[in-house]
């Protein structure tokens, strides 16, 4: 591979992708429709957060929203978090998915997919996806979901799921999801928070040439959804056996069974911009995972935003991100189809039987735009796999490297093994916006390690220690004007008292994400990783009370401590500490439980690399796990400059972490 320097240019578009790129077609719009004239994407970009009610207004008109009512103030006076968009109108997020249906051959692919259960690649088309989507969507009404009812998918990145986040978003219903292979009492933490009537769910999945059945991990997961009247189960896993259920259970197929519903027939719930669309979940460092609550309108506006914007997709293009249910990438699949394209779906380990698996279906499917994880492409990297060479890549234009930081070096490789005339991009957001807070443009040139640009509408900027805007100077990364697309608010958080102390207790009404990050001059930027104490695993947050309250079972342990520290080479280091109690040791048994019980009770991903024996872990005068001064030492700052001893409430607790840093760096 060649050498290449931090900041150095790898690419640069053509002036004719330049010409065709969606960006300059909106800047031709805004200069006929509003007179309003922009040299470039900076340019632009500084409008946007200059404007921010005309702006938004500008995507409105430009991409045709379609709505009842007359907008009354596309941005309210109030200020973050308690903001609201486009007030007195009403739309719905499935129907502007599916309203491409007949916008071209209805019998056209809208989905392509595939599996390890199920090896052959099918496409379904815009008009069987749609037609399913109103059968079902009309079963769930006469089975009572109505607006604002929770509905809950225990389901892989397969089109039933996608089939069944739709129905439910087009009755007004609201949505929420979790991966298969997470544990049962992970999912109880996330789902018991807000009471769904309906669950859907699979009795098991395939990963990595193996199969897991399910069926034990959802019964014990329904015996702790008190309001689950019905549970819609898809037999994914041949052989597999059906949980117990105290409520009403329906087949699949049942549910799909009957007539076909006629658009002229079907009607999609319109509903408020506070309306709740979907429910994610972001893991906190304390307490049960954040409900973070999304409407249709803020998402609506941000993904076609960021599909056609950032990532230069159109109508025709072709979408594949890599993802799992239980990761906010999974609810922007749907980009593609908003812009009249196509997504590629697939449920499988990534790298099973090797690396080149994704690359195959990217050339069957004649892929456009590939999500991905930095991580995959080390591992392609390191299986001598030089997917140019070995596959048909002539479809594809852009790979978007999320989720974690891309070194330099991935992205030089990239280009060089990949494809040399390609947009790579490196872009930066959070489960919290479901959308890029850092992102790119075409427009702009692609330099090693560096993200282009802030998103369009996002004033994000540095703040320093005295909550000033820095460049050029390690900083704080902030959002000082409201997106369409931030929370509403988090289920059951009445008075928006935890949703202001997550983002809004250091510096009020202004949005402090938790990332470190430098802005350069050219306004560029490099994230250094996270500035609390969120676990950043291969790209997807997880937080560490959700390790902690397993820990928290096991009599043998006093105390424990978790951090996760993104290496120099792009790699991840995530060492779990624990304080044995009194006259217990940490013998290979112990260990082999604790490994077994967070990847049964949690995921994979929250098993750590290394479970160390601290003497003690040290806490501040209150109490609280100073997991934040610990990784700042791992990461190599000086432990004089990351905490007081006079705040500590065992001050050689910390001079043990010290010295384990030390040698840590040291090669020890």
């Amino acid at each position: 591979m060649s050498i290449v320097t931090e900041g150095q240019e790898l690419w640069r578009a053509t002036d004719a992708r330049r010409e065709q790129a969606e960006t300059t077609r909106f800047l031709r719009w805004l200069a006929q429709e509003r007179g309003l004239v922009f040299a470039g994407y900076s340019d632009l970009w500084r409008w946007s957060v200059t404007d921010v009610p005309g702006f938004w207004r500008a995507l409105w008109d430009y991409f045709d929203i379609q709505h009842d009512g007359a907008i009354e103030a596309v941005l309210t006076d109030a200020p973050m978090p308690r903001a609201r968009w486009f007030t007195g109108t009403r739309l719905n997020y499935a129907e502007h998915v599916l309203r491409h249906e007949v916008s071209g051959d209805p019998d056209r692919p809208m989905i392509a997919h595939t599996s390890e259960l199920r090896p052959a690649l099918t496409w379904l088309s815009w008009a069987g996806v749609a037609g399913d989507v109103r059968k079902l969507a009309t079963r769930l009404r006469a089975m009572g979901i109505g607006p604002g009812d929770r509905v809950v998918a225990y389901m892989p990145n397969i089109p039933e799921a996608f089939v069944a986040m739709l129905a439910t978003t087009a009755i007004g219903a609201t949505w929420s999801s979790a991966a298969p292979e997470f544990g049962a009492q992970t999912v109880i933490d996330r789902f018991s928070q807000i009471a769904p009537k309906l669950v859907f769910a699979v009795n098991g999945y395939g990963y990595g040439g193996k199969t897991f059945d399910r069926t034990g991990e959802l019964t014990r997961i329904l015996g702790h959804l008190p309001t689950a009247e019905h549970l819609v189960m898809l037999d994914y896993l041949p052989g597999a056996g059906h949980p117990a259920f105290a409520g009403r259970i329906t087949p699949w197929e049942a549910m799909l069974s009957g007539p076909a519903v006629a658009r002229a027939d079907f009607a999609y719930t319109r509903v408020a911009s506070d309306h709740p669309l979907w429910i994610l979940f972001s893991s906190g460092t304390t307490g049960l995972p954040k409900p973070i609550v999304q409407g249709h309108h803020g998402i609506v506006l941000e993904h076609l935003k960021s599909g056609a914007f950032h990532l230069d997709m159109r109508a025709g293009s072709v979408q594949f991100c890599y993802s799992t249910t239980g990761w906010m990438v999974w609810n922007t699949l749907m980009i593609g189809p908003l812009l009249n394209g196509r997504v590629v779906l697939y449920d499988g380990h990534p790298t099973w039987p090797d690396a080149r698996v994704l690359w195959r279906l990217i050339a069957e499917t004649g892929v456009t735009t590939f999500a991905v994880s930095p991580t995959f492409m080390q591992m392609v990297r390191g299986q001598g796999i030089h997917p140019g060479a070995e596959f048909d890549l002539s479809a594809l234009e852009t790979i978007l490297l999320t989720g974690s930081p891309s070194t330099p070096e991935i992205l030089a490789w990239t280009h060089e093994a990949v494809k040399a005339d390609l947009y790579a991009t490196s872009q930066s957001g959070g489960t919290e916006v479901c959308s890029g807070i850092l992102a790119g443009s075409c427009l702009l040139p692609a330099n090693a390690g560096e993200i282009q640009a802030p998103a369009l509408g996002t004033d994000a900027v540095a703040f320093n220690e005295r909550a000033e805007p820095v460049v050029g100077e390690v900083g704080e990364l902030v959002i000082r004007q409201p997106m369409p697309s931030m929370p509403l608010f988090f289920w059951g958080d009445t008075d928006f008292a935890r949703y202001t102390a997550s983002y809004f207790d250091d510096y009020p009404g202004i949005w402090r994400h938790g990332d470190r990050v430098r802005f350069t001059p050219t306004g560029g930027s490099y994230v250094l990783g996270r500035s609390d104490a969120t676990l950043n695993r291969y790209g997807v947050r997880i937080g560490s009370a959700e390790i902690y309250r397993t820990m928290e079972t096991f009599p043998e342990l006093a105390d424990s401590l978790v951090i996760c520290i993104e290496e120099p080479d792009g790699g991840y280091y995530m060492p779990l500490f624990i304080q044995m109690a009194p006259g217990q040791s940490l013998t290979p048994a112990l260990e082999q439980e604790i490994v077994r019980r967070l990847r049964s009770e949690r995921s994979p991903r929250h098993v750590p690399d290394v479970i160390l024996e601290a003497p003690e872990i040290p806490t501040t005068l209150t109490g609280k796990k100073m997991e934040v001064p610990v990784r700042r030492m791992l990461m190599g700052e000086a432990p004089d400059k990351v905490a007081s001893k006079d705040a500590t409430r065992n001050p050689a607790a910390l001079d043990w972490f010290a010295a384990f840093a030390a040698r840590r760096r040291a090669g020890g």
